[in-house]
């Protein structure tokens, strides 16, 4: 038998699950199992667990289906367990180091207890001294194990499953589990509280409890807060069926009111209706439960407990009032440019939302490209009654394909489209002014799959956050969003951490990436005689990403030079970053420029070969199965400045070169196509080419545009069905 059985739910919290785990297994203590609790496998979060699983046997996972919540979560690792005694870690929670050494420690000190409270760390997600609120609870108690009598103000009611250690017969002999409902924590605190007869605590921080951006859910409005009157009630019947004294009911009682009245005195969380049905309802426990000889606490809270007792809802209410002296900041929308224009936007903003209306952009008005063009082009062909707008910068204007309705950024119609839209679509980011509609729908789709770090993980890398701005307002973006793209569950897991919101994540695959499927030989070959590939030449696509530290593109490498020593057969597709797509660069000798070519799925398809350092365009590119080769001669440098999310040189695509020397060697010698090349290749296809089958699009627009529930659509085609575009060259398959 194990000493603990620390179990983890992790549903919704799969980016940061490698956290709480990593936490576990790093401890200096290893007598031990963990049980990290997922939904059904194939989920993310189950394949995370199923990663540690593999490589360390105290990790077995527990499954449990999302509408079991968080509670059935709690309880289905608690059957599970085999431990002496359990610990709860919420699975976007840390493992202080040297955790489970000084709960060990304290155990041998105070012998066999029904349960062990322990401090725990609140911390900010993002700025701010974290804090310890069991701390001042904590420091009354007495040095070794109690009866809750001695202590009666140590009960579970105020401090989180997760700041404890129990023993499992403990639990078991009583039956004691957690509760169904958002307020599981009170109720099986409280229930702990009232059967313990033997406790301890530990003055030192066992948890470090990371605050969400979104903010607790036990905060947000709606009518699960009438649960907390079930759990209250629940608990406060059961000291009565036990006799529980006065002396120990007392602060059980005011600590399950406190809480209770503080929901109350926030009208934001409850609905309307509910207000005064919740205080009446509340008024009547309050009076059923109180216990003989109560003193009610000082102050305007005793004002408060006097009038919930009374029932006196409309004194309550005034009260509720007078006391809310902080109010909210102003919120300041970043307005058009332009008096006339913002007059004009806000008057559009009054006129109702046209349900048949979308808006599209790419790029920050680029043209018509990536997966919002894509998006626009499947909805012409599913969602013929949705009228499309394509938002451009006016010197792209004339790029638009035929037929496509389009605004002009900054224009008048711009402003118009954005404030009646119901969908607004978008691979980066409307402007600072857009205002988020009740009833609008905003997908943001993403353009690539992140290797760099990105959103708020790019603050600790001074370079990158100097220029990225903001990171308040760009989070005031990610509040806009409805849904978010995925194209693997890497993607998925990273987008939760460096974009916190409560939008839903849409793992379809990039609707751009769905021609890499079903494009023919013959669409091949048309493209490569547009772009002017020569008959009978192998085509190497070299896409470089951003240097964030330089300023202007710069190749990196000598490609005349690289062709030559490549081979004679071998001809250039440079493709440089999107940021420099407006500069003219001549091609010359075999170097054929196509930066500005619109399309860069069709810049793919035209390559036999992807040659490229740390660009995203591997992740697509490797959707074709053909090689690819990672030109990494300043990985420790991109590393240092950038930041990225994996080891990509453990991990690589295929054939890594750190010099122009390596580079050529592994065209000259047809590495780059060989069997090896292919085995790197597979794996990493296998990691990241999860959802693009070809269908992304229909996905999209089908969940989106028409509503249609997620089980009703196409399911993904497993990757060993896929038959991507052929290649020109018979080669890359070799």
């Amino acid at each position: 038998m194990p000493r603990f059985s620390i179990i983890v739910p992790s549903h919704g919290v799969a980016g940061r699950l490698s956290l709480a785990l990593d936490s576990v297994l790093a401890q200096s203590f290893g007598d031990f199992e963990l049980l990290p609790v997922c939904d059904a496998p194939g989920t993310p979060a189950a394949d995370v667990a199923a990663g540690y699983a593999a490589r360390d046997p105290r990790v077995t996972p527990v499954h449990s289906p999302p509408s079991a919540g968080l509670a059935g979560a709690r309880n289905a690792g608690l059957r599970a367990a085999t431990g002496a005694y359990l610990l709860f870690l919420d699975g976007d929670d840390t493992l202080a180091p040297g955790a489970l050494i000084a709960v060990d420690a304290r155990l041998a000190e105070t012998g066999e207890v029904d349960v062990l409270y322990a401090e725990h760390e609140r911390c900010p997600w993002w700025e701010g001294e974290p804090t310890n609120p069991a701390a001042p609870l904590l420091a009354g108690a007495p040095r070794g194990a109690f009866a809750p009598a001695e202590a009666p103000r140590v009960t579970g009611v105020e401090l989180p499953a997760w700041s404890a250690a129990y023993r499992r017969s403990f639990l078991t002999g009583h039956r004691l589990a957690f509760p169904d409902g958002h307020f599981t924590d009170i109720g099986f605190g409280g229930l702990v509280t009232l059967r313990a007869e033997r406790t301890a605590v530990l003055r030192r921080v066992v948890v470090r409890h990371r605050l969400r951006r979104q903010g607790g859910r036990l905060n947000l409005p709606g009518e699960h807060h009438s649960e907390l009157l079930d759990r209250a009630e629940a608990v406060l019947t059961a000291a009565a069926e036990l006799s529980v004294p006065a002396e120990r009911s007392g602060p059980l009682f005011e600590q399950l009111f406190a809480a209770v009245l503080k929901t109350a005195a926030h009208p934001a969380r409850l609905p309307g209706p509910l207000r005064r049905a919740f205080f009446r309802r509340a008024a009547r426990l309050y009076r059923l439960h109180r216990p003989a000889g109560f003193r009610r606490p000082g102050g305007s809270m005793g004002v408060q407990h006097r009038l919930l007792a009374a029932g006196a809802y409309t004194a309550f209410r005034a009260l509720r009032d007078a006391n809310r002296t902080a109010s909210a900041a102003v919120r300041r929308v970043p307005r058009p440019r332009g008096l006339r224009t913002r007059l004009y936007y806000r008057l559009q903003l009054r006129r109702r939302i046209d349900p048949n209306l979308a808006v599209y952009c790419a790029y920050w008005g680029r043209g018509y490209v990536c997966n919002p063009a894509a998006i626009h082009a499947k909805a012409a062909e599913l969602a013929p009654h949705i009228r499309s707008v394509f938002l451009v910068e006016a010197d792209r204007a004339h790029t638009l394909p035929e037929g496509v309705d389009h605004a002009v950024i900054g224009s008048r119609r711009y402003w118009r489209v954005l404030a009646r839209a119901r969908y607004l679509v978008n691979n980066a980011n409307f402007a600072e002014g857009v205002v988020k509609r009740a009833g609008s729908v905003h997908v943001q789709t993403q353009h690539g799959t992140p290797l760099k770090k990105m959103g708020v993980d790019q603050s600790t890398y001074p370079v990158v956050a100097a220029a990225s701005g903001s990171f308040t307002k760009l989070l005031g973006r990610v509040d806009r969003w409805d849904f978010n793209l995925s194209a693997n569950t890497h993607s998925t897991q990273m987008w939760e951490r460096a974009f916190p919101g409560s939008y839903e994540h849409l793992e379809y695959g990039y609707p751009r990436n769905d021609v890499l499927c079903t494009a023919s030989a013959e669409d091949v070959a048309r493209i490569r005689r547009e772009l002017g590939v020569p008959d009978g030449t192998t085509a190497v696509l070299y896409a470089p990403t951003h240097r964030d530290w330089r300023t202007g593109f710069d190749t990196g490498l000598d490609l005349e030079a690289f062709c030559e020593a490549a081979g004679e057969d071998v001809v250039v597709l440079l493709r440089a970053h999107y940021f420099y797509d407006r500069g003219a660069r001549a091609g010359t000798g075999r170097i054929i420029d196509v930066t500005g070519h619109p399309s860069s799925e069709e810049v793919c398809l035209a390559a036999d070969a992807l040659v490229t350092d740390y660009s995203s365009i591997m992740f697509d590119y490797a959707n074709l199965d053909r090689p690819i080769v990672v030109y990494a001669d300043d990985w420790d440098v991109y590393t240092e400045t950038r930041g990225v999310y994996f080891d990509l040189m453990a991990a690589p695509p295929g054939p890594v070169a750190r010099t122009p020397e390596e580079l050529a060697r592994v065209f000259r010698d047809g590495s780059y196509a060989s069997a090896g090349s292919a085995e790197l290749r597979a794996a990493f296809r296998s990691r990241f080419c999860g959802f693009d089958d070809g269908r992304a699009a229909e996905r999209v627009v089908r969940r989106v545009l028409l509503g249609e529930p997620a089980e009703a659509l196409p399911p993904v085609r497993p990757l060993a069905e896929r038959v991507p575009a052929p290649a020109a060259s018979p080669l890359v398959r070799s």
